[in-house]
């Protein structure tokens, strides 16, 4: 019997009560993992019980019950049950990070207080359903508590707390106050989007509890869906292309992992010459680099910590906006062949400057630079490092200063996402690779300009030949550099658009583990593969990570995502929400608006898709059906497809 089908909701007077707090746990995609893989499942499950078990004894608790997944625990204090659930928590996060990303085991827990009835060593009632209920509002990893064990421990344990409304729960009758809590210290300030109740998995949580959307196109598949809005499009003249990866300030406030949580704030230029911004740029961008790879930190990605380049900023804002604990400051000058680097590690909550070092080296130094800083960071902060992570500590993609300087000032280009820019890219990738010929970034990055220019039909050469070059130097990528992720990044994009879906997934989950867990892109990549692979609600989870580590300055494309997503479990109100605020960012990103056609008009929204439909026809005409099937390779047998 799983708990929250407790038969004696409605149980008679004159039974003994007594009022407990109760805990209630189940795993998040059980039964994906079991399809998967039973024995690894079954292993992983056993091992995460005896922590529940051994730590719900420690806070003086009693397991009640443990069939399958699912997990029952009593406790005499509030305090002890929610200090208990966060304890498990961390360290179930902990475990996680030795797993795949797709086999982590994350638990989602409720808790309440109130009324049982016991029957031996059995409990039953409203207090038990409650609890049940709250487990299934929360997120993989998270807690859901409710009011009452909210009133009892709010000005008692250090933690934070995000009211979710008043929600009406099956078979009981009184909508019930819930609170989600956050495992990270009361002393981390909320986000201004946070104060406005405003995130990307609370919208999605508030839009599913209003109930099923409205739908006008019911029984057909939804890549097929989507495709005949594509097909009506183009019988008007009008049609899409693979979106235009731009950037807008934006918020998200995923939660963040127990563990250090840190912002390399873009290095300040010191010489002078607008012309060696890039030098003061890839030292961000290099230190950001090394850090994600470690599972000892939580670091933010580089769209959210550019927000703040040029700006005279106070740690503790940062602390408060991006939610993390440690800043890095920092500042380049060159001259000639001479580096002077500045570096310190600021503890934001108490403006304790815990480590600062000045380096004057020779420009080939720059290298050995970097890796002392990273090293220096984790010491500071006590985060232990795996064997593999000590081997790969100051892994260099490049020792040529030369060459890394062509391709930091690629990058420079590559990110206008302009046609003459990425030309001007592609050659300079071009020369950092006759500089060195091990250059696996490089051969990388020299194979998204190839693959911009097949998504966006810019020639010469044609899109065949720019897929295949595509294809080749992501390849060479791989093969001169291993341990490249953005090798494996460009495979997995590749792959999917040849309709290889499961190598596809197999390259982005690469690019997610050598890139670390704090590879906010890398995340988003892998979304994007499982939702073509009809793997929609994984997608969900992939995306929620990349919003974590982009919480000011989120790119449009995270959240056309979530809209595909969203759009794909038939969630068109919450679709509808991501979608917009996609636009809102990139107001030319045209699947974007695509999509939104096909969601305005099954909510039935006409006239909204009426125009929308108008603003793509403005943006000039398509390439063709096949140019729609070519960019959003759903697996679907082909037949099916009606445009």
């Amino acid at each position: 019997m799983v708990f929250d089908e407790d038969p004696t909701s409605q149980v008679t007077t004159g039974m003994t009560r007594k009022l407990a707090a109760i805990l209630s746990a189940d795993v998040m995609g059980y039964s994906r993992l079991m399809g998967e893989d039973e024995e690894a499942t079954i292993r992983t499950v056993t091992a995460y019980r005896e922590v529940f078990a051994a730590l719900i004894h420690r806070y003086r608790g009693r397991v009640v019950d443990s069939p399958g997944d699912n997990l029952l625990a009593e406790f005499p204090s509030v305090t002890d049950a929610v200090q208990c659930a966060v304890t498990i928590q961390r360290e179930l996060n902990t475990r996680n990070t030795s797993l795949p990303v797709q086999r982590r085991m994350r638990f989602r827990i409720g808790i309440n207080l109130g009324d049982v009835v016991p029957d031996g060593e059995r409990i039953y009632g409203d207090g038990v359903n409650i609890a049940a209920r709250l487990e299934s509002l929360a997120e993989g990893g998270g807690i859901c508590i409710s009011g009452t064990v909210y009133d009892q421990i709010v000005t008692k344990l250090s933690l934070r707390y995000e009211f979710l409304g008043e929600q009406t729960v099956k078979n009981i009758t009184r909508p019930v106050r819930v609170y989600r809590v956050r495992l990270e210290p009361a002393s981390a300030a909320p986000t201004a989007s946070e104060q406005a109740g405003i995130t990307a998995v609370g919208v999605r949580r508030a839009m599913t509890a209003q109930g099923a959307a409205r739908r006008s196109i019911l029984e057909w598949p939804w890549p097929r869906r989507t495709l005949v809005v594509a097909g009506l499009l183009l019988m008007l003249g009008g049609g899409a292309t693979v979106w235009q990866r731009a950037f807008s300030p934006s918020s998200s406030t995923a939660v963040v992992p127990d563990k250090p949580s840190i912002a390399v704030l873009p290095f300040v230029n010191m010489s002078g010459d607008p012309e060696q911004e890039y030098f003061s740029d890839g030292m961000t961008e290099d230190l950001i680099t090394e850090l994600s790879r470690l599972a000892g930190l939580f670091v933010i990605a580089r769209n959210s910590v550019y927000t703040y380049k040029g700006k005279a900023i106070k740690p503790d804002q940062v602390s408060r906006e991006l939610r993390v604990r440690y800043i890095i400051e920092g500042s380049v000058r060159k001259a000639n062949d001479r580096i002077r680097i500045t570096a310190q590690l600021v503890d934001a909550m108490t403006g304790y400057h815990m480590w600062a070092q000045r380096y004057d080296r020779d420009l080939q130094d720059m290298f050995a630079v970097q890796e002392d800083i990273a090293r220096r960071i984790t010491r500071a902060l006590a985060v232990q490092l795996t064997l593999e992570e000590k081997a790969r500590m100051g892994h260099r993609y490049t020792s040529n200063p030369e060459a890394w300087k062509l391709f930091q000032q690629g990058m420079t280009h590559y990110r206008k996402y302009t046609q003459a820019n990425n030309k001007e890219a592609r050659r300079l990738f071009q020369l950092a690779i006759i500089e060195d010929r091990q250059f696996g970034e490089a051969y990388a990055a020299l194979s998204a300009t190839h693959r911009l220019d097949w998504n966006f039909s810019w020639t010469p050469p044609t899109p065949a030949e720019s897929e295949a070059l595509a294809f080749q130097w992501a390849e060479d990528s791989v093969k001169h550099d291993p341990l490249s992720a953005s090798g494996h990044q460009q495979l997995a994009y590749l792959y999917v658009y040849r309709g290889n879906h499961q190598r596809a997934i197999s390259e982005a989950q690469q690019a997610v583990q050598l890139g670390g867990e704090s590879y906010a892109n890398g995340h988003a990549t892998l979304a994007q593969m499982l939702i073509y692979d009809g793997r929609a609600e994984e997608a969900l989870v992939e995306m929620d990570e990349a919003f974590a580590r982009n919480r000011t300055n989120a790119p449009a494309f995270y959240y056309y995502h979530y809209g595909q997503a969203l759009y794909a479990l038939r969630r068109n109100d919450e679709a509808k929400i991501m979608l917009e605020e996609a636009l809102k960012k990139s107001p030319n990103f045209r699947p974007a608006r695509n999509y939104l056609v096909a969601v305005y008009s099954e909510l039935g929204m006409a006239d909204e898709a009426k125009a929308e439909m108008e603003k793509l026809l403005a943006m000039g005409r398509p390439q063709g059906v096949e140019n729609i099937r070519r960019v959003a390779p759903y697996r679907e047998p082909r037949s099916e497809i009606a445009c």
